[in-house]
Parts: structure tokens; C-alpha cells; sequence
């Protein structure tokens, strides 16, 4: 009886026990599960090249307005608007008749001279023979030989003579000055057009490639020299000639290639301007781009990227992770482990608000100038459901700077430590 009694008591001890023991890890489940779930990521220390987006104006590359030579009456227009034209080719065919007329008097008049030059010439040589045998005089010698000269200079002056006709002959052909694409015409057939008007007959603007005339402020420039000698950026090297364009929508000018894939039409900076636009306090840029699918026209309105330097170690903070404190100043909130304060239970930190001070915006992300370390663990995903002091359950996502962050994050903030935190 005795010994049924004490088992019976056993049982009921374990019964107990296992009561106990399981009422304690339902607690401490419920405890764990009642924490908040939020994600972070590692600070890391990130090599970046840092752009800036410029507004710019499209220019043809060649500009030439076509003006008639010579006056007349429009007998043809030859080109199609809009089509492209070659240097040298015939626009416009000006009514040549009195040109013609002319340049054939003047053909004439030289021809008449030149046939009356060798009588002279003869009649000069004679006369020099007959003064020396004294059979004529002196005064008949040199009448003969300044007769010859003087129908030598006319004969000069009819070939010169002849030469302005077969010019002005020639500009009743109005011909295009330089290669590239005219737009309308200004007059039509019929039109009395003179020498010296003011109203282009056309013009032809060359397209590709084109210009890109880039305006920034001097204030920029003088800041992005200041800490390009202060060391804070370094030079961009070879890439910094170049620039890239996004259009009127915003697009990004580029161009499929063979594979279908879409490359940057990337343009070369020619030069900047050295002086300031009183007016506006800006530097022109002008960059040459090519325009093989004509996409770019003169006077459009783009966006130019241009390559301001290199940053060594920036610290970036993703834009979700920023948020304003009651005075509307920039923080970010930074998780501490807290396995210490819970037992050990793994993934355990406490919300920590840090205030920090942001330089830019770089691909959705902030340039933090100050209050952020690398090493430090960054809340991102889960800002708006905690608070500083707060005991949360964190798991690691990839960084800005594009390298998985460790797990664990009593090893990450030793490792902070290690670097003099």
C-alpha cells in the first residue's frame, strides 16, 4: 500500500514538472513572438562616382543660312524640305538670261582685244626696228610700243571682267554651302530675291552629330572645386570627359546594339565657357554627341549626366531607412544586440535613434556626411512600427554597399569595436 502511495506521489511530481515546464516555454514563445520582426543591414564603407544631372539644349553641330549671290528671279526650287542635302548641291536656279548675256559680252570683248593685240604687237616691233635706222622717230616708237601696252592692260581687264560673268553666271546656281538637313523654304518660285537681303532663301542645320550645350551654376562649380582640392572627391579620371543624356520624357538616349541590348550613346565634353553669365550666374558646357537614329533635333530640351569625381569611403543609408525627428531633422534608428538582456534568445536587439546629417541623394539612397559608422547595424525594413529603447527580433539583408551582412550581430559590433568604435 505503502509503495503504491509513493508511486502515485511520483507521477504526480512529474505531472507537475512537465506542467511547469511547458507553461514556461509557452511564456517564453509568446514573449519571443510578441517582438517586433524587422530587418537591417551592415554599414559598409562603399567606393562611388558621383554625377549630376545638368539641364542642356540641343545645337546642330553645323548651322548655314543659304542667301542668294547674285539677284534675280526664283525660276526653281530643287530640294525636297527636309530632306538631307550635300555641299555643293544645286537648291535654287535664279533666272540666268542677263547673267548669260553678260558673260557673253564679256567673252567677246576679250576675244576682240586679244585679236587686235597682235597687230599692235607687230606695229610696236616695227617701229622699234625703224628708229634704230632712223627711218621713223623716236616719238613714233614709243607711241607704238604704249599702244601696245595699253591693249595689253585693256586685255586684262576684259579677262578679269570675264571672269566676275562666269561668277555671277555660276551664282544663279544657288548651291547648298555645307552637308545636312534643310528645313522649309522661304520663298518660292516667282520670287524676286537681291544680293544683299535680309531673309535667308533656306537653311541646313547638320544633325549628326549635334551639340549639347550644358549650363551649370558657377556656385556648383566652385564647391565641386573646392572639395576635389580638399581631397574629399578625387578626379574621375577618363570618365569624366564623357556624358550622358536622358531626353524630354526623362528616357535615357541610348541605342540597341547587334544583341538587342541597350547601350549609352555617350557624348564627348569639348569645352566649358570661361565666363559667367551675368544674368543667370551660370558656365556653358558643350558636348558632341552622335545622332545616328536622329532622335535629337535643335532646341530640345535634355538632361545631361556629367561626372563630377570619385568618393572614397561614402556611408549610404537607404531613403526607407531615413526618417524626421520632432524637429524635423534627419535620423535613422541603429539596433544594439540585446541576447545578454533576454536570456540569450538569438536575433534580440534594442532600437537605438541616432541624428545624422546627409550630404545628397545617390540611387535611392542618402550619402550620410556624419553620424553613421561602418560596422553599425541600420534598421531599413520595419521603421515605422518601432521606437528608441525598444526590444526587437532583427534578420540581416544585403547593404548599399552590395555585400552580404552577417548574422550574427554580436560578431558585427565586436567587429565595429575592433575598428575603434
Amino acid at each position: 500500500m505503502i509503495a503504491k502511495m509513493r508511486k502515485a506521489i511520483g507521477q504526480g511530481f512529474c505531472l507537475i514538472f512537465c506542467a511547469c515546464l511547458l507553461a514556461g516555454c509557452q511564456e517564453k514563445t509568446a514573449q519571443q513572438s510578441s517582438y517586433a520582426e524587422v530587418r537591417y543591414m551592415e554599414v559598409a564603407e562603399v567606393r562611388i562616382m558621383l554625377t549630376h544631372k545638368l539641364p542642356g539644349r540641343v545645337t546642330a553641330f553645323t548651322s548655314s543660312e543659304v542667301r542668294p549671290q547674285v539677284s534675280g528671279i526664283i525660276q526653281a526650287r530643287l530640294f525636297e524640305e527636309g530632306a538631307n542635302v550635300e555641299a555643293g548641291q544645286v537648291l535654287y536656279q535664279i533666272d540666268p538670261v542677263m547673267y548669260q548675256a553678260a558673260y557673253n559680252n564679256a567673252k567677246a570683248n576679250l576675244e576682240q582685244a586679244g585679236a587686235n593685240e597682235e597687230a599692235a604687237r607687230l606695229r610696236a616691233q616695227r617701229y622699234a626696228y625703224l628708229a634704230q635706222s632712223r627711218a621713223a622717230s623716236v616719238q613714233d616708237r614709243d607711241d607704238a610700243i604704249a599702244a601696245y601696252n595699253q591693249l595689253r592692260a585693256e586685255i586684262d581687264a576684259h579677262r578679269e571682267a570675264l571672269e566676275i560673268a562666269r561668277i555671277n553666271l555660276g551664282y544663279t546656281k544657288v548651291a547648298a554651302p555645307v552637308s545636312g538637313r534643310i528645313g522649309r523654304s522661304f520663298v518660292t518660285e516667282g520670287n524676286l530675291v537681291t544680293q544683299n537681303q535680309i531673309t535667308p532663301l533656306a537653311k541646313i542645320q547638320q544633325i549628326s552629330p549635334v551639340n549639347v550645350d550644358i549650363t551649370q551654376s558657377h556656385t556648383q562649380m566652385l564647391k565641386l572645386r573646392r572639395s576635389l582640392a580638399s581631397g574629399a572627391l578625387k578626379s574621375g579620371g577618363s570618365d569624366s570627359a564623357k556624358v550622358r543624356l536622358y531626353l524630354e520624357d526623362d528616357t535615357p538616349y541610348m541605342r540597341p546594339d547587334a544583341q538587342g541590348q541597350n547601350n549609352w550613346l555617350e557624348g564627348d565634353l569639348m569645352f566649358s565657357d570661361f565666363s559667367v553669365n551675368e544674368s543667370t550666374g551660370s558656365v556653358l558646357f558643350r558636348a558632341k554627341f552622335e545622332n545616328p537614329d536622329s532622335l535629337l533635333f535643335p532646341g530640345m530640351y535634355v538632361r545631361a549626366e556629367l561626372v563630377e569625381g570619385i568618393l572614397e569611403n561614402a556611408i549610404l543609408a537607404p531613403q526607407k531607412s531615413v526618417t524626421r525627428d520632432a524637429g524635423n531633422l534627419p535620423q535613422v534608428f541603429v539596433l544594439l544586440p540585446a541576447q545578454a538582456e533576454r536570456g540569450g534568445m538569438p536575433n534580440a536587439f534594442r532600437v537605438e535613434a541616432r541624428s545624422i546629417t546627409l550630404d545628397r541623394d545617390y540611387e535611392n539612397n542618402w550619402i550620410v556626411a556624419s553620424g553613421l559608422r561602418a560596422g553599425e547595424l541600420l534598421l531599413v525594413d520595419g521603421v515605422q512600427k518601432v521606437r528608441p529603447g525598444q526590444l526587437v527580433r532583427g534578420s540581416s539583408i544585403v547593404g548599399a554597399g552590395g555585400q552580404a551582412n552577417r548574422a550574427d550581430a554580436g560578431d558585427a559590433l565586436m567587429s565595429s569595436a575592433s575598428r575603434g568604435r
